[in-house]
């Protein structure tokens, strides 16, 4: 059993609080996720709990961490650039426990991972294997370590569907107690029995944190009805209350008015009135009273409200992409692919899909470098790293609007607000910034640049299940053209016209389920 007691975090930048008087009980064999906007502070309360440590550089914690000899195996969000110059095997080896292991072990534990059994002693690179290796590898190293507690931050990122249904059973079936964070919905449902959903409230000014054992479609069910019901209660007694106050404000105002009028020669009338005035100002204090313990009107963190400009459209019959390969390899020089052919016209919304390492990325580059060298379309890329365009260095504000008139700025601030930055987020550097505000400073930019061919890999990555469904709907309604690789399920479902499956002997369309 592993316990948080009276946890508060504070930001140091801002002397934001992300984690306010924050207790819980994780108990053996719990499947809790934790939910929550982008940079809320998800992965900052994740780190804590594994290593309080690792969040020293940039925050503030007080509060007590009662392990009970349970021991935490960590997956952060990112592999660490050090760890990304790694070998597979120079991974492995910084588990102490991996050399104790016999070849039976990893064996078994390569076939539930659905690695390659000789993959511990591999010579590739970490960081050139696909998302979803990356993911399994960090995983196979956890579980030699025999932690009590599994802390997975955003273990679904990058996995392939195949993979994707793996995750879910090993979630269900670990005999670890696992606290992770996803944005993926479809596992949260599955996998989550119980929810810890960090919200900031008042301008990102108030965290609340609400946790519940109940089911992803329960606890949001069940939001929704007590939201319902307090804020038609609340109504409910203002509209009371007014009424109430009105009745009273028209008796004050007759009592007020004998009292101005009342005769000197009537110094009994006079008295009586003067009583009364004072009964009448003792209502009004016990009115305020009331108002005081009136319902309160449901606080909920807003969803981001965003969509793209009628500008950016493109002629239903205009070719858009004709490419065709007769191999796809990767920067290697393995062979990923053959026989390419894809050709898309009009505002097509194509979503490419396939096992982790079988070249999306590296077909979707392709497929961006073809169509960005292009002037007569306006084509716009999102990386799966989107460090690859953002400026670590400037703010969002900067980036959004290099030119730096007032013009843009104000247009740029504008946007930002529609995302729900605070005013405090639009002037920190983008290094601060969470992978969810990343992406959106990118989707912003395609908007305001009039982009209308989007190439996005993994768009809904790092969006929360309160954004994820707003940019589904985005992505949907847009007007021009979007080439996708995901693997998020209710993307593909919700926003492809085509869907497109990479397989070794070239490109496979599927039927929709």
């Amino acid at each position: 059993m592993l316990q948080i007691q009276n946890l508060t975090v504070t930001y140091r930048r801002d002397q934001r609080v992300l984690v306010d008087h924050f207790s819980m009980t994780l108990n053996s064999r719990d499947k809790a996720v934790l939910i929550g906007e982008e940079g809320n502070g998800k992965s900052t309360l994740l780190k804590w709990i594994h290593d309080p440590s690792l969040i020293e550089d940039y925050a503030e914690a007080s509060g007590t961490r009662i392990m009970n000899h349970e021991t935490t195996g960590y997956l952060p969000q990112q592999l660490s650039s050090e760890d990304a110059s790694k070998t597979v095997y120079e991974f492995f080896l910084d588990e102490p426990r991996f050399m104790e292991c016999g070849v039976k072990e990893l064996g078994t534990l390569a076939s539930e991972i659905h690695i390659p059994h000789d993959i511990f002693y591999s010579d590739q690179i970490m960081g050139t294997l696909s998302g979803g290796e990356k993911v399994k590898v960090q995983i196979a190293r956890l579980l030699i370590a025999n932690p009590t507690v599994l802390l997975l931050d955003e273990p679904s990122n990058d996995l392939d569907i195949e993979t994707l249904q793996w995750l879910e059973q090993f979630i269900q079936n670990a005999s670890q107690a696992v606290l992770f964070i996803s944005h993926d919905e479809v596992l949260i449902e599955r996998t989550a029995g119980r929810i810890i959903h960090m919200e900031l409230l008042q301008r990102k000014t108030r965290s609340r944190i609400t946790a519940a054992s109940l089911t992803y479609s329960e606890y949001k069910k069940q939001r929704e009805d007590l939201f319902a019901k307090q804020m038609q209660k609340a109504v409910w007694e203002r509209r009371a209350d007014a009424l109430r106050m009105e009745r009273f404000r028209r008796i004050e105002q007759r009592v007020h008015h004998e009292l101005n009028t009342v005769s000197r020669q009537d110094p009994h009338s006079g008295q009586l009135l003067k009583s009364k005035m004072k009964a009448v100002k003792s209502m009004e204090k016990r009115f305020e009273k009331q108002r005081e313990n009136m319902t309160e009107i449901p606080e909920t963190e807003q969803a981001i409200g965003f969509k793209f400009s009628d500008a950016c459209m493109i002629p239903a019959g205009k070719k858009v992409l004709e490419i065709h390969m007769d191999e796809l390899k990767a920067p290697d020089g393995r062979l990923l692919a053959k026989n390419i052919h894809l050709n898309i016209n009009g505002p097509e919304k194509v979503c490419i899909i396939g096992s982790n390492g079988c070249g999306k990325t590296t077909l979707l580059k392709k497929i961006a470098e073809q169509l960005l060298a292009r002037d007569d379309i306006k084509a716009a890329y999102m990386p799966q790293n989107y460090e690859d365009l953002l400026n670590l260095d400037i703010t969002p504000v900067q980036f959004l609007a290099p030119k730096g008139d007032k013009e843009s700025v104000t247009k740029a601030r504008q946007y930002l607000g529609a995302m729900r930055y605070t005013t405090d987020e639009m002037e920190h550097g983008i290094r601060d910034l969470s992978g969810g505000q990343k992406a959106k400073v990118l989707l912003l930019k395609m908007n305001l640049d009039e982009a209308n061919v989007l190439i996005l890999d993994e768009p809904t990555r790092n969006f929360s299940p309160l954004s994820a469904p707003v940019i589904r709907q985005m992505i949907a309604e847009f007007g021009g053209c979007v080439i996708s690789v995901s693997h998020d399920r209710l993307y593909i479902s919700d926003t492809s016209d085509v869907i497109l499956r990479l397989c070794a002997d070239g490109l496979h369309e599927i039927e929709k389920s």
